[in-house]
Protein backbone atom coordinates (compact mmCIF):
# COMPACT_ATOMS: atom_id res chain seq x y z
CA UNK A 1 0.00 0.00 0.00
CA UNK A 2 1.36 3.33 -0.98
CA UNK A 3 2.24 5.25 2.31
CA UNK A 4 -0.07 8.75 2.33
CA UNK A 5 1.51 12.25 1.42
CA UNK A 6 2.27 14.32 4.13
CA UNK A 7 3.16 17.84 4.57
CA UNK A 8 6.89 17.31 4.89
CA UNK A 9 6.99 15.50 1.61
CA UNK A 10 5.50 18.43 -0.12
CA UNK A 11 7.89 21.15 0.52
CA UNK A 12 9.73 20.35 -2.04
CA UNK A 13 7.40 21.63 -4.34
CA UNK A 14 7.33 25.45 -2.75
CA UNK A 15 10.86 25.75 -1.76
CA UNK A 16 12.19 28.41 -4.64
CA UNK A 17 8.97 30.36 -3.12
CA UNK A 18 8.21 29.63 0.93
CA UNK A 19 10.94 29.31 3.24
CA UNK A 20 10.99 26.63 5.13
CA UNK A 21 9.98 27.34 8.66
CA UNK A 22 7.31 29.65 7.11
CA UNK A 23 6.29 25.89 5.39
CA UNK A 24 6.79 23.97 8.65
CA UNK A 25 4.33 26.36 10.41
CA UNK A 26 1.57 25.32 8.38
CA UNK A 27 2.27 21.31 8.37
CA UNK A 28 0.13 20.46 10.80
CA UNK A 29 -3.08 21.94 9.18
CA UNK A 30 -1.95 20.68 5.57
CA UNK A 31 -1.46 16.81 7.37
CA UNK A 32 -5.30 17.42 8.84
CA UNK A 33 -6.76 18.82 6.11
CA UNK A 34 -5.14 15.76 3.14
CA UNK A 35 -6.30 13.14 6.35
CA UNK A 36 -9.86 15.03 6.41
CA UNK A 37 -9.82 14.67 2.61
CA UNK A 38 -9.49 10.93 2.36
CA UNK A 39 -11.65 10.23 5.27
CA UNK A 40 -14.71 12.17 4.02
CA UNK A 41 -14.14 11.51 0.14
CA UNK A 42 -13.52 15.21 -0.40
CA UNK A 43 -12.00 17.42 -2.99
CA UNK A 44 -10.24 20.81 -2.91
CA UNK A 45 -10.47 23.16 -5.91
CA UNK A 46 -8.13 25.92 -5.70
CA UNK A 47 -7.97 29.05 -7.57
CA UNK A 48 -4.92 30.12 -9.49
CA UNK A 49 -4.94 33.29 -6.77
CA UNK A 50 -4.65 30.94 -3.97
CA UNK A 51 -1.42 31.13 -1.85
CA UNK A 52 0.91 28.36 -2.57
CA UNK A 53 0.84 26.33 0.93
CA UNK A 54 -2.89 25.76 -0.77
CA UNK A 55 -2.31 25.74 -4.35
CA UNK A 56 0.66 23.08 -3.86
CA UNK A 57 -0.05 21.92 -0.20
CA UNK A 58 -3.74 20.75 -0.50
CA UNK A 59 -5.58 21.46 -3.34
CA UNK A 60 -6.73 18.48 -6.09
CA UNK A 61 -7.38 20.15 -8.71
CA UNK A 62 -6.12 23.79 -9.42
CA UNK A 63 -6.53 26.46 -12.37
CA UNK A 64 -8.68 29.32 -13.49
CA UNK A 65 -12.35 30.00 -13.05
CA UNK A 66 -13.01 28.02 -16.61
CA UNK A 67 -10.42 25.15 -15.53
CA UNK A 68 -12.73 25.17 -12.42
CA UNK A 69 -16.12 25.07 -14.18
CA UNK A 70 -14.44 22.12 -16.41
CA UNK A 71 -13.03 19.90 -13.96
CA UNK A 72 -16.00 20.84 -11.33
CA UNK A 73 -18.09 18.26 -13.72
CA UNK A 74 -15.76 14.92 -13.64
CA UNK A 75 -15.58 15.55 -9.74
CA UNK A 76 -15.71 12.03 -8.13
CA UNK A 77 -16.53 12.75 -4.46
CA UNK A 78 -18.80 13.59 -1.64
CA UNK A 79 -17.75 17.05 -0.81
CA UNK A 80 -16.41 19.78 -3.02
CA UNK A 81 -14.69 22.72 -0.85
CA UNK A 82 -14.18 25.51 -3.14
CA UNK A 83 -10.85 27.50 -2.18
CA UNK A 84 -11.56 30.71 -3.81
CA UNK A 85 -14.68 33.08 -4.14
CA UNK A 86 -18.55 32.49 -3.75
CA UNK A 87 -19.14 33.02 -7.18
CA UNK A 88 -16.51 29.95 -7.78
CA UNK A 89 -18.11 27.87 -4.87
CA UNK A 90 -22.09 28.62 -6.54
CA UNK A 91 -20.73 27.55 -10.14
CA UNK A 92 -19.38 24.27 -8.48
CA UNK A 93 -22.63 23.61 -6.80
CA UNK A 94 -24.56 24.96 -10.06
CA UNK A 95 -22.52 22.09 -12.00
CA UNK A 96 -22.57 19.23 -9.22
CA UNK A 97 -26.03 19.88 -7.76
CA UNK A 98 -25.92 16.81 -6.17
CA UNK A 99 -22.64 17.22 -4.21
CA UNK A 100 -21.64 19.15 -1.12
CA UNK A 101 -20.22 22.12 -1.51
CA UNK A 102 -18.22 24.32 0.58
CA UNK A 103 -17.01 27.16 0.82
CA UNK A 104 -14.44 28.32 3.89
CA UNK A 105 -15.46 31.87 4.15
CA UNK A 106 -18.81 32.95 2.96
CA UNK A 107 -17.05 36.58 3.24
CA UNK A 108 -14.65 35.95 0.40
CA UNK A 109 -16.33 37.76 -2.36
CA UNK A 110 -16.16 39.49 -5.49
CA UNK A 111 -15.97 43.59 -6.57
CA UNK A 112 -17.10 42.44 -10.06
CA UNK A 113 -19.49 39.77 -8.42
CA UNK A 114 -20.93 42.82 -6.75
CA UNK A 115 -20.98 45.42 -9.46
CA UNK A 116 -24.48 44.06 -11.22
CA UNK A 117 -27.58 42.65 -10.43
CA UNK A 118 -30.46 40.93 -11.69
CA UNK A 119 -32.55 44.27 -12.00
CA UNK A 120 -29.53 46.06 -13.46
CA UNK A 121 -29.59 43.17 -16.63
CA UNK A 122 -33.62 44.42 -16.76
CA UNK A 123 -33.08 47.27 -17.44
CA UNK A 124 -29.96 47.05 -20.07
CA UNK A 125 -32.71 44.25 -21.65
CA UNK A 126 -35.27 46.57 -22.03
CA UNK A 127 -32.75 49.40 -23.42
CA UNK A 128 -31.25 46.84 -25.95
CA UNK A 129 -34.46 44.56 -26.44
CA UNK A 130 -33.18 41.43 -28.38
CA UNK A 131 -29.46 41.78 -27.40
CA UNK A 132 -28.13 38.62 -26.09
CA UNK A 133 -26.11 39.10 -22.52
CA UNK A 134 -22.79 37.67 -21.83
CA UNK A 135 -22.21 37.64 -18.47
CA UNK A 136 -18.77 36.98 -17.36
CA UNK A 137 -18.31 34.18 -14.44
CA UNK A 138 -17.35 36.21 -12.02
CA UNK A 139 -21.49 37.20 -10.90
CA UNK A 140 -23.74 35.64 -8.72
CA UNK A 141 -26.04 32.20 -9.74
CA UNK A 142 -28.40 35.24 -9.77
CA UNK A 143 -26.96 37.34 -12.49
CA UNK A 144 -26.01 34.34 -14.50
CA UNK A 145 -30.04 33.14 -14.41
CA UNK A 146 -31.10 35.83 -16.30
CA UNK A 147 -28.13 35.66 -18.54
CA UNK A 148 -27.85 34.23 -22.20
CA UNK A 149 -24.96 32.93 -21.63
CA UNK A 150 -21.58 33.18 -19.44
CA UNK A 151 -18.36 33.34 -20.61
CA UNK A 152 -14.27 33.19 -18.83
CA UNK A 153 -11.23 36.04 -19.35
CA UNK A 154 -9.76 32.81 -21.61
CA UNK A 155 -13.01 32.46 -23.30
CA UNK A 156 -14.83 35.69 -23.80
CA UNK A 157 -14.37 36.42 -27.56
CA UNK A 158 -14.89 32.70 -28.41
CA UNK A 159 -18.58 32.76 -26.45
CA UNK A 160 -19.44 36.48 -28.47
CA UNK A 161 -18.64 35.24 -31.92
CA UNK A 162 -20.46 32.23 -31.15
CA UNK A 163 -23.67 33.55 -30.77
CA UNK A 164 -23.70 34.99 -34.38
CA UNK A 165 -25.07 38.35 -34.02
CA UNK A 166 -23.79 41.68 -34.57
CA UNK A 167 -24.19 42.89 -30.69
CA UNK A 168 -24.16 41.75 -27.43
CA UNK A 169 -23.99 43.06 -23.96
CA UNK A 170 -21.15 41.79 -22.17
CA UNK A 171 -21.45 42.23 -18.12
CA UNK A 172 -19.93 43.34 -16.06
CA UNK A 173 -16.05 43.79 -16.39
CA UNK A 174 -15.72 46.79 -18.33
CA UNK A 175 -12.28 46.42 -19.37
CA UNK A 176 -12.68 42.81 -19.87
CA UNK A 177 -15.49 44.27 -22.52
CA UNK A 178 -13.55 47.08 -23.98
CA UNK A 179 -10.36 44.26 -24.72
CA UNK A 180 -12.01 41.70 -26.52
CA UNK A 181 -14.05 44.45 -28.25
CA UNK A 182 -10.57 45.56 -30.05
CA UNK A 183 -10.40 41.71 -31.07
CA UNK A 184 -13.90 41.10 -32.87
CA UNK A 185 -16.15 43.04 -35.13
CA UNK A 186 -18.74 42.27 -32.71
CA UNK A 187 -20.37 45.28 -31.16
CA UNK A 188 -20.01 45.36 -27.51
CA UNK A 189 -21.63 47.04 -24.50
CA UNK A 190 -20.40 46.68 -21.19
CA UNK A 191 -20.89 47.27 -17.86
CA UNK A 192 -18.91 49.66 -15.71
CA UNK A 193 -17.66 46.84 -13.31
CA UNK A 194 -14.41 46.53 -12.35
CA UNK A 195 -11.79 44.17 -10.69
CA UNK A 196 -10.23 46.34 -7.31
CA UNK A 197 -6.53 44.36 -8.09
CA UNK A 198 -6.59 44.13 -11.71
CA UNK A 199 -7.96 48.25 -11.94
CA UNK A 200 -4.85 49.30 -9.78
CA UNK A 201 -2.49 48.34 -13.00
CA UNK A 202 -1.51 51.79 -15.23
CA UNK A 203 0.38 52.11 -18.53
CA UNK A 204 2.58 53.83 -16.16
CA UNK A 205 3.20 50.88 -13.83
CA UNK A 206 4.58 48.93 -17.37
CA UNK A 207 7.06 51.54 -18.42
CA UNK A 208 8.55 52.03 -14.60
CA UNK A 209 8.61 48.06 -14.70
CA UNK A 210 10.87 48.10 -17.73
CA UNK A 211 12.78 50.73 -17.01
CA UNK A 212 13.80 48.76 -13.60
CA UNK A 213 14.18 45.74 -15.38
CA UNK A 214 15.33 45.67 -18.95
CA UNK A 215 14.02 42.71 -21.31
CA UNK A 216 11.07 41.81 -18.97
CA UNK A 217 8.47 40.58 -21.16
CA UNK A 218 5.12 41.86 -19.76
CA UNK A 219 1.75 39.21 -19.44
CA UNK A 220 -1.19 41.16 -18.96
CA UNK A 221 -4.69 39.99 -17.69
CA UNK A 222 -7.40 41.43 -19.68
CA UNK A 223 -9.61 42.68 -16.64
CA UNK A 224 -6.75 45.16 -16.63
CA UNK A 225 -7.37 48.60 -18.42
CA UNK A 226 -6.95 48.52 -22.09
CA UNK A 227 -3.98 51.18 -21.65
CA UNK A 228 -2.30 48.37 -19.83
CA UNK A 229 -2.96 45.80 -22.30
CA UNK A 230 -1.65 47.96 -24.86
CA UNK A 231 1.51 48.35 -23.27
CA UNK A 232 1.82 44.60 -22.14
CA UNK A 233 3.51 42.08 -24.57
CA UNK A 234 0.56 39.37 -24.22
CA UNK A 235 -2.46 39.79 -22.52
CA UNK A 236 -4.44 36.33 -21.43
CA UNK A 237 -6.67 34.72 -18.83
CA UNK A 238 -4.34 33.50 -16.14
CA UNK A 239 -4.48 29.74 -17.50
CA UNK A 240 -2.99 31.25 -20.93
CA UNK A 241 -0.47 33.78 -18.72
CA UNK A 242 0.76 30.24 -17.19
CA UNK A 243 0.84 28.40 -20.42
CA UNK A 244 2.90 31.45 -22.15
CA UNK A 245 5.39 30.99 -19.45
CA UNK A 246 6.09 27.21 -20.11
CA UNK A 247 6.30 27.80 -23.63
CA UNK A 248 8.13 30.55 -23.96
CA UNK A 249 10.56 30.51 -21.19
CA UNK A 250 11.36 34.15 -21.06
CA UNK A 251 14.06 34.94 -19.31
CA UNK A 252 12.94 37.55 -17.12
CA UNK A 253 8.71 37.92 -16.61
CA UNK A 254 6.33 40.30 -14.70
CA UNK A 255 2.40 38.76 -14.72
CA UNK A 256 -0.22 41.82 -14.16
CA UNK A 257 -2.72 39.78 -11.99
CA UNK A 258 -3.24 38.82 -8.48
CA UNK A 259 0.46 38.37 -6.40
CA UNK A 260 -0.01 34.70 -6.02
CA UNK A 261 -0.31 34.23 -9.20
CA UNK A 262 3.12 34.45 -9.85
CA UNK A 263 4.37 32.30 -7.00
CA UNK A 264 2.37 29.48 -8.10
CA UNK A 265 3.85 29.31 -11.47
CA UNK A 266 7.25 30.13 -10.54
CA UNK A 267 7.34 26.47 -8.90
CA UNK A 268 6.56 24.92 -11.83
CA UNK A 269 9.92 27.40 -13.56
CA UNK A 270 13.00 27.53 -11.84
CA UNK A 271 14.88 29.15 -14.93
CA UNK A 272 12.22 32.46 -15.15
CA UNK A 273 13.10 35.28 -12.58
CA UNK A 274 9.81 36.28 -11.87
CA UNK A 275 9.41 40.39 -11.32
CA UNK A 276 6.14 40.36 -9.09
CA UNK A 277 4.11 43.52 -8.31
CA UNK A 278 1.99 42.72 -5.51
CA UNK A 279 -1.33 43.26 -5.72
CA UNK A 280 -3.48 41.30 -3.33
CA UNK A 281 -6.87 40.40 -3.66
CA UNK A 282 -8.30 40.68 -0.10
CA UNK A 283 -11.27 38.03 -0.84
CA UNK A 284 -8.97 35.30 -2.26
CA UNK A 285 -7.20 35.68 1.01
CA UNK A 286 -9.61 34.84 3.06
CA UNK A 287 -9.48 31.72 2.66
CA UNK A 288 -6.54 29.91 4.71
CA UNK A 289 -5.62 26.50 5.79
CA UNK A 290 -7.38 26.62 9.01
CA UNK A 291 -10.82 27.80 7.46
CA UNK A 292 -10.32 24.59 5.15
CA UNK A 293 -9.58 22.86 7.80
CA UNK A 294 -12.47 23.68 9.81
CA UNK A 295 -14.87 23.42 6.59
CA UNK A 296 -14.17 19.76 6.46
CA UNK A 297 -14.36 19.47 10.37
CA UNK A 298 -17.79 21.25 10.72
CA UNK A 299 -19.22 21.20 7.09
CA UNK A 300 -19.03 24.55 6.90
CA UNK A 301 -20.16 26.70 4.86
CA UNK A 302 -22.33 24.72 2.50
CA UNK A 303 -23.48 26.82 -0.54
CA UNK A 304 -26.95 26.65 -1.54
CA UNK A 305 -28.82 27.83 -4.52
CA UNK A 306 -32.73 28.33 -5.03
CA UNK A 307 -33.36 25.31 -7.67
CA UNK A 308 -35.52 27.82 -10.19
CA UNK A 309 -32.56 30.38 -9.83
CA UNK A 310 -30.08 27.10 -10.29
CA UNK A 311 -31.75 25.78 -13.08
CA UNK A 312 -31.68 28.81 -15.24
CA UNK A 313 -27.95 29.92 -14.23
CA UNK A 314 -26.83 26.28 -15.07
CA UNK A 315 -28.31 26.51 -18.43
CA UNK A 316 -25.67 29.53 -19.14
CA UNK A 317 -22.70 28.12 -17.55
CA UNK A 318 -23.21 24.85 -19.65
CA UNK A 319 -23.84 26.92 -22.67
CA UNK A 320 -20.38 28.61 -22.32
CA UNK A 321 -19.00 25.14 -21.43
CA UNK A 322 -20.30 23.79 -24.92
CA UNK A 323 -18.44 26.26 -26.75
Amino acid sequence: MNKPVSAASLYDRVSRVMPKAEWMSHEADIDAILDLKRRRNAVILAHNYQTPEIFHGVADIVGDSLALAREAIEVDADIIVLAGVHFMAETAKLLNPDKTVLIPDMAAGCSLADSITPGDIALLRQAHPGVPVVTYVNTSAAVKAVSDICCTSGNARKVVESLGVPKVLMLPDEYLAQNVARETDVEIVAWRGHCEVHELFTAGDVRELREAHPGVVVLAHPECPPEVVAEADFAGSTAVMADYVARKKPARVVLLTECSMADNVAVHHPSVDFVRPCNLCPHMKRITLANIRRALEENRHEVTIDPAIAAAARCAVERMLAV
